[in-house]
Order: C-alpha cells, then sequence, then structure tokens
C-alpha cells in the first residue's frame, strides 16, 4: 500500500520520553497535555515535557511515598502532587514565592481522593469517592480555601479541559453520569443524564466501564462519546459509538449512533472535528463526520465509516543513540500495539516506548477514496487546512482523464460558493453592526474568522480556471460551459462576480471566433455589465466591429463618467479605442492631445504614433486653421520625436483658405 491512501497518521515530531520501567512511573496530564517521568519517586528526579514546549522542566522532589497523580495548574505556575487518598501537596513555581511545600486534606469524613484537575492557574477540584471539592490556591500564603463542594456518590470521574467540564459516575451500575462546569471561581451543576446500557441476561451484571465513555469538542459543541459492544449472543451487527450533545443550558440528548459493523477492542480519538475509531483486533481505524448526511430515524442519526477502514501510515523510529550509531536503520513502531494509551482529542502515548504523538489527518489521500464529488466536497469543507486540497480536485475534475460531468461540476461549484456567500454575508452584517456603532454596546461582536473553507472567486481563477482556459488540448465547447456554469452558480448566490472571469470568457469566445454567442451573451446580460469589460469590448473592435457599439451601449447603461473610460483605455495602450470611443461621443475636440501622444508614445509603435500626431494636427487645422500646437498644449517634446522620426517635411502645412 503506498502513502499515497493512508489517511491517517502519526505527528512527525513526537514529543520523547524516558520509558516506563520500575524506577520511572509516567503520568499524563490531559490539560497541559504534558508527561510527567517520574524517577524514583522525584528524589533522582522529575522531567516534564509537552508538545509545545521547546525547553523541558527539570525539578527533584522528596520521595515522600509513591505519587498517584501529579499535575501543573494553567502556566505551570503551581505544582500539585496527590501521594495519599487523603491529601494533595503543593509546591510554587512562581519567582519570588516560597518553594515550600503545603498540603490539603479533603474536607469530606472518610472519603478517599480519585484525582484532582485544574481548572485555571490557581483553581483546583479534588474528586473524592462522596463528591466534589472546588478550590481556590493561595500561593502567597501557601494555603487553599474552599469554594463550593458538593456530596455525591462517585465511581469514577473524566475531564474535558477545553470545555472545564467534569463527569462523574453515579450509581451502582456506574451509567448515570452528573456533568459540573467550571468558569472563573463558579461551579455550576449540570442536569444529570442516564447512558443506556445494552440489554444483557440476567446472568451477566452490566456496568458502565470508564473505559468505554470519552469527552470531546466536535464541531464547537461538547459531546459524551459511549462505546457500546454489544453483546456477540444478540443478533447485532457489532458494537457502535452513541454520542450524546451535552449542551451549557438545557439537558443532555442522544443525537447521533457511529456503526462500526465488528467487535472487539477499540479506541477513540478526535482530529479535525472528525471522530476516529481505532479497532486493535484488525490493527485499522475508520473516521466518522457527523456533519455529512446519514440516516435520521426521528430522533438519532446513524452514521457508516466515510471511507474504508485503513492502518495508521507506518511509521519510522528514528534509531536513538550518539551521531556515530545513528547510522542504523530507523525502527518501524509497532501500531496499534497494547501499550498504547488513547488520550482526548488527538493524543496517542506509547509509555513503553516513551512516546507521546499527535495523530493527524491526511486530505489527500482521501481524494481518491471518495468517488463522490458531492460528498468529498461536503468533507473536504469541513477540515481545517481544506483550501489547496479542494482547488486540486475541481482542477482534478476539469482534466481530460477524471473530467466529471457537468451537473457534478455544478454541484461543487454550488457547495463553494454557499460557503462562499455564507462568509460575505457575515463580513457584511458586521461591517454594518460596527458602521451602527453596535461594537460599543454589544463587546461580543467579533469580525467573522475566514477559514480555508472560503474559496474565493481569485482563488478559483488562479488556480483552477486559468489552467484550464489555457489548456489547448479541451474542447472550446466544454471550456465554455464550465466557465459559464460557475457564472451562473455566483449568480445564484448573488455573489457579485468578478470582471476578470467575464473577461476570460470574452477570451475564450474570441479564440475561437464565437462572436454570434458572445453577442448573445451580451445581449441577454449574462455577462454583467462592468468598466473593465466595456474596454475589453473596445479593444476587439478590430477583430469584430459591432464590439465598439456593444461596448458603448453598456458604457451608457453605466452611466460612467467618460473621462474615466479614456483613462482605464489609455492605461491599457488601447489608444485608438480611446480615440474612437471619444470621438463616437463627440468629445474629441476638447480633449487634451499631450495624453494622447504621451500614451502613443509609450506604447514604441512609431505608426501608431504618427496618426494619434495626424490626428490632432487635423484637429488643430479644423478647429483654429493651423496644424501647429499653441504652447499651452506643452506637445513641443512630441513634436521634435516626431520631426526626429519622420523628419519636418511630414509635419501638416497650413491651409490658406
Amino acid at each position: 500500500m503506498g502513502s499515497e491512501d493512508y489517511y491517517l497518521e502519526l505527528c512527525e515530531r513526537p514529543v520523547q520520553f524516558e520509558k516506563a520501567n520500575p524506577v520511572n512511573c509516567v503520568f499524563f496530564d490531559e490539560a497541559n497535555k504534558q508527561v510527567f517521568a517520574v524517577r524514583s519517586g522525584g528524589a533522582t528526579g522529575v522531567v516534564v515535557k509537552g508538545p509545545d514546549d521547546r525547553n523541558p522542566i527539570s525539578f527533584r522532589m522528596d520521595d515522600r511515598g509513591e505519587v498517584k497523580c501529579i499535575k501543573f495548574s494553567l502556566e505551570n505556575k503551581i505544582l500539585a502532587v496527590q501521594r495519599t487518598s487523603k491529601t494533595v501537596d503543593f509546591c510554587n513555581f512562581i519567582p519570588d514565592n516560597s518553594q515550600l511545600e503545603y498540603t490539603q486534606e479533603c474536607k469530606t469524613k472518610n472519603a478517599n481522593i480519585l484525582g484532582f484537575c485544574w481548572t485555571s492557574c490557581t483553581e483546583i477540584v479534588f474528586i473524592t469517592d462522596q463528591g466534589i471539592e472546588f478550590y481556590q490556591v493561595l500561593p502567597e500564603k501557601r494555603s487553599l480555601k474552599l469554594l463550593k463542594s458538593h456530596n455525591i456518590n462517585v465511581n469514577w470521574y473524566m475531564y474535558c479541559p477545553e470545555s472545564a467540564v467534569i463527569l462523574l459516575s453515579t450509581t451502582v451500575l456506574e451509567n448515570v453520569l452528573q456533568p459540573f462546569y467550571f468558569r472563573a471561581g463558579t461551579m455550576s451543576k449540570l442536569p444529570k443524564f442516564e447512558i443506556e446500557l445494552p440489554a444483557a441476561p440476567k446472568s451477566t451484571k452490566l456496568s458502565l466501564s470508564e473505559r468505554d465513555i470519552a469527552m470531546a469538542t466536535i464541531y464547537g459543541q461538547l459531546y459524551v462519546l459511549f462505546l457500546r459492544h454489544h453483546s456477540r449472543t444478540s443478533n447485532s451487527t457489532g458494537a457502535e459509538v452513541v454520542l450524546y450533545h451535552l449542551p451549557r443550558e438545557g439537558a443532555c440528548k442522544k443525537m447521533h449512533i457511529l456503526k462500526l459493523n465488528r467487535t472487539g477492542k477499540f479506541a477513540l480519538n478526535v482530529v479535525d472535528n472528525l471522530v476516529v475509531v481505532h479497532h486493535q483486533d484488525t490493527e485499522t481505524s475508520v473516521i466518522f463526520d457527523i456533519k455529512l448526511r446519514g440516516e435520521f430515524d426521528g430522533t438519532v442519526t446513524f452514521h457508516h465509516p466515510v471511507l474504508p477502514a485503513r492502518s495508521i501510515q507506518p511509521y519510522q523510529i528514528p534509531a536513538a543513540g550518539p551521531a556515530a550509531v545513528t547510522s542504523q536503520c530507523p525502527v518501524p513502531c509497532k501500531l496499534y500495539s497494547s501499550s498504547w494509551i488513547v488520550f482526548q482529542p488527538d493524543i496517542i502515548i506509547s509509555a513503553s516506548q516513551g512516546y507521546l504523538w499527535n495523530l493527524q489527518v491526511k486530505l489527500q489521500p482521501i481524494v481518491n477514496l471518495l468517488p463522490d464529488k458531492g460528498r468529498l466536497m461536503d468533507f473536504l469543507l469541513q477540515r481545517k487546512e481544506c483550501k489547496m486540497v479542494i482547488l486540486s480536485v475541481c482542477s482534478q475534475m476539469l482534466t481530460e482523464s477524471d473530467r466529471a460531468t457537468l451537473p457534478v461540476i455544478a454541484t461543487v461549484f454550488d457547495k463553494l460558493n454557499h460557503e462562499y456567500k455564507k462568509y460575505l454575508d457575515a463580513e457584511q452584517s458586521y461591517t454594518v453592526a460596527v458602521e451602527a456603532g453596535q461594537s460599543r454596546s454589544n463587546p461580543a461582536l467579533k469580525r467573522p474568522v475566514r477559514t480555508q473553507a472560503v474559496v474565493d472567486q481569485s482563488d478559483v481563477y488562479t488556480h483552477v480556471l486559468s489552467p484550464f482556459v489555457e489548456n489547448k488540448e479541451m474542447p472550446h465547447k466544454f471550456v465554455i460551459a464550465v466557465l459559464m456554469e460557475y457564472i451562473r452558480s455566483l449568480n445564484q448566490f448573488q455573489i457579485p462576480v468578478q470582471h476578470y472571469l467575464h473577461e476570460l470568457v470574452i477570451k475564450t469566445l474570441v479564440q475561437h471566433n464565437l462572436f454570434y454567442m458572445l453577442h448573445q451573451f451580451l445581449q441577454y446580460h449574462v455577462l454583467s455589465d462592468s468598466k473593465p469589460l466595456a474596454c475589453l469590448l473596445l479593444s476587439l473592435e478590430s477583430l469584430y466591429p459591432p464590439a465598439h457599439q456593444l461596448s458603448l451601449d453598456m458604457l451608457k447603461r453605466l452611466s460612467t463618467a467618460n473621462d474615466e473610460i479614456v483613462e482605464v483605455l489609455l492605461s491599457k495602450h488601447q489608444v485608438l479605442a480611446a480615440l474612437r470611443f471619444i470621438r463616437g461621443i463627440g468629445g474629441h475636440d476638447n480633449i487634451s492631445a499631450r495624453k494622447f501622444l504621451d500614451a502613443a508614445k509609450q506604447t514604441d509603435d512609431v505608426m501608431l504614433f504618427y496618426t494619434i500626431f495626424r490626428f490632432f494636427e487635423q484637429r488643430n487645422q479644423r478647429l483654429r486653421g493651423n496644424p501647429n500646437f499653441t504652447p499651452g498644449e506643452h506637445c513641443e517634446e512630441h513634436v521634435a520625436f516626431f520631426k526626429q522620426v519622420f523628419g519636418e517635411q511630414a509635419l501638416m502645412r497650413p491651409t490658406a483658405f
């Protein structure tokens, strides 16, 4: 299988740490995404590494018993260490603060601490088997202050740092989950909910295992993911992942079911808003996208894997050791190893090998694995790094070998422009609100973020349509149909079409002498009026004489200032076209001779210069009875140039009446 077939990979630069062994214990903190390697209870050193840390943190601690849990507060200000089931020890890592440890015992009598979570730089939650205790740490006083507590029987807990929600498992079956939300010194109890366990024979005791639950943010919403293993005895087709949506307000609701169609050992990750399910027995993974259309039964939506199951791309572990030794071949890494532990959202840790990886999605291979272009676009438009892949799909569907049908091309353009229009509307609403002064009264008003899913006209023009039009192998009818399809799609979404797209259409029509079609497009306003378009038409007069009149009609409809049109034409070196235009509207007696002579000289076309010079000589003769230029016209250098190129005898002589 070539690398173009794998759509999941481990990051290139993993976090490396000392392997777990009898002397070295390894801990992971899901909030700071840090790995702690604790040697001999900290006496011979603690090394802390995170994905973004260029410099690991190293320190020593007194060995005061086995470390059960160790985590830094956010920003690594305070270290918390749990060694017993009753207390947590603290140590400040703030400059100028005392380094002496201080201890906090849990308040509830006879309770055992299951673990703790930092919710900010100075706020921490103890989770005990009898409830939850929320503290503020006062580092300068080396003490803690209880902010709030809640009594409830707890089997196990789970924390989602991105949304600051702790989930407690309660009841005998462990399947009633009680969420708490933390924010700026406050603790809010959210409505509890029950996870439906699969039906099982009376003899087997079923309870909800912590292993089968994950919490993750998908498309900005918090979900609880439950891996439901169907008993093999029933007639079901395998395991499934049930997604419960956990809102800030309102009840938790079962929303999605991901059908795995297999049984065995699974692990879950969330990458780029995709749910990734790893299957250990087959050493493959599948991905699900809850934004793609599924089968809705009135209450939940059923989803199948977006793509066929594939392994994570094979990974080589670089040979460790001094430079002389590293010439050895890198060692292939054992993927889907039983020593792998996954953490949300996208972390895979191999404690036995001493690596922490981030799981990544590769978009390019997916292009060939998803033949339905509409579904492929729906999928790609939701991904973070999608723009160049989307543009490559658009280019690919216009090539000779992979040519898509026009309805498919239309669908793809419509999906792109739907996203583009959403962004333009959001941008406009924001501008209107700012101009109306609402930004002062509403601080939540934020400028819309331009994601990579916003593929605008210049992107499509540069990367797709320009190269496509230049491909001489393509039948011109297909080329024109594609260009018109894109313009139709823009019009359908009421997006003003940029003039360069119209120019592309006109140039293509002219190239193939399809002047009758050009005439029709203009007559029926298929191509919208614009100044640059009118100027382009003026320049086509020598190829297609009616273009001059079509252009004038367009300019009249635009009621554009005539001087502007002349300026545009001159800037494009269309000097004769500018002169014809000004004559067409009867303004040629008042124009500046010098401006036209400057423009003519810049073209380096001496015959053009001769024509323009002669025109103004004749105008002078007609208006003043003398072909010579007056000093006020500042044309001396042009007269000198004319004499130098054509000789003095070529100048017009005054005609005596």
